[in-house]
């Protein structure tokens, strides 16, 4: 994972950039699973929720969102759900189309992409003010991101975490273990 970026001006704009570049070569790499028929619905969820989504979201709680950022973030989190949710058959003329923006939100029961990063902000937030006005804490700004991931320490790659999930979700068969 990268450090997170706070110098320039358009250090925010830039880091949701770059998260949602990664998002996407994680989806992409995931494109398979997320597209097969085998797999259940809440099963692309759980593979979205633990595995993408804390790519883009990683360093969230610091993020000041415009509204063309939020709409950047809405379109990715619609995208990986129209891949997951498939298309929509129209039940009187029988054609296919995509699904749109509501049908996605009804689908999705859980909080949309913004709302994650506004709960984990206010979080956060409270966080700091629980911390007290004499303490300041240096080790965020001036420790190693970098050395707190676990996932990097430990040599953890994707597919390892994929096998725990569908562990996790009872699918020995696409684990190789029974």
């Amino acid at each position: 994972m990268r450090n997170l970026d706070l110098t320039n001006q358009n250090s925010i704009q830039e880091e949701i950039k770059s998260r949602l570049k990664s998002g996407n070569a994680c989806c992409h790499s995931g494109q398979n699973l997320l597209s097969c028929s085998l797999l259940s619905k809440n099963i692309k969820i759980k593979i979205y929720r633990t595995i993408i989504l804390p790519v883009v979201l990683y360093g969230c709680e610091t993020w000041s969102l415009k509204l063309r950022e939020e709409r950047r973030l809405r379109v990715f989190e619609n995208r990986v759900l129209r891949g997951i949710f498939g298309a929509k058959r129209d039940e009187v003329t029988g054609e296919w189309g995509k699904l749109h923006n509501e049908e996605l939100n009804d689908l999705y029961c859980s909080p949309n992409i913004v709302r994650v990063i506004k709960t984990r902000r206010m979080r956060w937030a409270g966080h700091v003010a629980r911390m007290g006005t004499g303490v300041v804490y240096t080790g965020f700004w001036w420790g190693n991101l970098r050395g707190r991931d676990h996932l990097g320490d430990l040599g953890i790659d994707g597919r390892i975490i994929l096998r725990w999930i569908l562990r996790k979700c009872d699918m020995g068969v696409w684990t190789g273990s029974s």
